[in-house]
C-alpha cells in the first residue's frame, strides 16, 4: 500500500496556513459573523494536523468539542500529540472522508479547509457534511480559487520581464477538472453547490490575508515568508524541462503552450529562489469561505 501523500507533508502543513489567514479575521468570523456564543460540537473533514481546532478552540465558548477526521495515520498521530498538551475536548479519527459513516444530525458545525479541491466527487463529501449536522447547524467550507490566487502573486522586480500566462493556467485548471473531477477553483463554485444540495441563505467571504515579502522585514521574518512561498511552489525550479513539457502536454496543452508555460514558470522560480529575499513580493491567496445561515439537509431535514 502506497504512503498517503499528506502523511509525507507534515512540515509543510505545520507552517503553510500562515499564508492563508490572519488570526484577527478568524476571530471576527467566529464572533461577529457566525456568532458562536454557546458551546458547540464541531467536526473537521480532512483535519490534517488539526489546524482549525488550534485556531478555533481558544475562541469558542468553554465546553466546545472538536472532532477531526483524516485518512492520514501520521497526521492523526501528530494531531493527537499536539492536542494532548492542550486543555481542550478533542477526538481524532483515522478514516477516509469519502468513505466514513457518521451519525446524522449529531454535530453543530461541519467544516473543511482545502479539502474539496482534492476530491474527484466533492459534492458527495459536501452532502456527508450536510447530513451530519443538526437542524440550524452550520456548514463552513474554506476552499481556494486558483485562478485568482495565481493572479495575486506579484514580484515588483520582475514586472518588466517574462510573466506567467494566466490564460494558459486557467485552461490547464479547466482541463484538469474535466479529466479528474478535482477542481482547484471549487471555492468560487461552492455557494452554487450548497444551494443545489438544499442549503439556504448561503453567504461567502474571502480571507483578507495578504503577505508582503520585502527587504525591510527583519531577517527572521523574511526567511520565514520566503521559505513558505518557496514551499507553495513559487521557488520550485525544474531541472528537467523536457519532462515538464511532456507532463503539460499530457494534461492537454499544445507543445507550444507547454513550452511557454514551463519557460515562464521556471524563469520566475529561478529568480525568486536566487533573489527572493531581496525582492518586493506580494501574495494574496484569496481563500473563499462559504457558509449558509440555515441548514436544510437534502433529503433528510425539513
Amino acid at each position: 500500500m502506497s504512503e498517503y501523500y499528506w502523511d509525507t507533508k507534515l512540515d509543510y502543513l505545520k507552517t503553510s496556513r500562515f499564508l492563508y489567514f490572519n488570526d484577527d479575521y478568524l476571530e471576527f468570523l467566529i464572533y461577529k459573523v457566525w456568532g458562536f456564543t454557546n458551546p458547540i460540537k464541531i467536526i473537521d473533514f480532512g483535519c490534517g494536523l488539526g489546524y482549525l481546532g488550534l485556531k478555533f478552540l481558544p475562541l469558542l465558548p468553554k465546553g466546545s468539542t472538536y472532532i477531526g477526521i483524516d485518512k492520514g495515520e501520521k497526521l492523526i498521530e501528530e494531531a493527537k500529540e499536539i492536542f494532548s498538551k492542550l486543555p481542550y475536548d478533542t477526538e481524532f479519527i483515522v478514516s477516509d472522508v469519502e468513505q466514513v459513516q457518521l451519525w446524522e444530525m449529531k454535530y453543530d458545525v461541519a467544516i473543511c479547509q482545502a479539502l474539496l479541491l482534492h476530491l474527484p466527487n466533492p459534492k458527495e463529501v459536501l452532502l456527508k457534511m450536510i447530513n451530519c449536522v443538526k437542524n440550524n447547524g452550520k456548514i463552513i467550507c474554506i476552499e481556494p480559487h486558483w485562478n485568482s490566487c495565481m493572479a495575486n502573486f506579484y514580484i515588483d522586480e520582475l514586472e518588466e520581464f517574462k510573466s506567467i500566462n494566466l490564460g494558459l493556467l486557467q485552461k490547464l485548471y479547466r482541463m484538469d477538472k474535466n479529466r479528474t473531477g478535482k477542481d482547484g477553483n471549487i471555492g468560487i463554485k461552492l455557494p452554487v453547490y450548497m444551494r443545489e444540495l438544499g442549503l439556504k441563505n448561503v453567504s461567502s467571504r474571502i480571507s483578507d490575508c495578504v503577505r508582503y515579502l520585502n527587504p525591510d522585514l527583519c531577517l527572521e521574518d523574511r526567511e520565514l515568508l520566503y521559505n513558505l512561498l518557496c514551499n507553495e511552489g513559487f521557488g520550485s525550479v525544474c531541472n528537467n524541462l523536457d519532462n515538464a513539457v511532456k507532463g503539460l502536454v499530457n494534461r492537454g496543452l499544445t507543445i507550444e503552450e507547454a513550452q511557454e508555460q514551463v519557460e515562464s514558470e521556471n524563469y520566475i522560480s529561478r529568480c525568486f529562489r536566487e533573489k527572493g529575499l531581496e525582492y518586493n513580493t506580494i501574495f494574496a491567496p484569496t481563500m473563499i469561505i462559504s457558509y449558509p445561515t440555515m441548514i436544510i439537509s437534502y433529503g433528510t431535514k425539513e
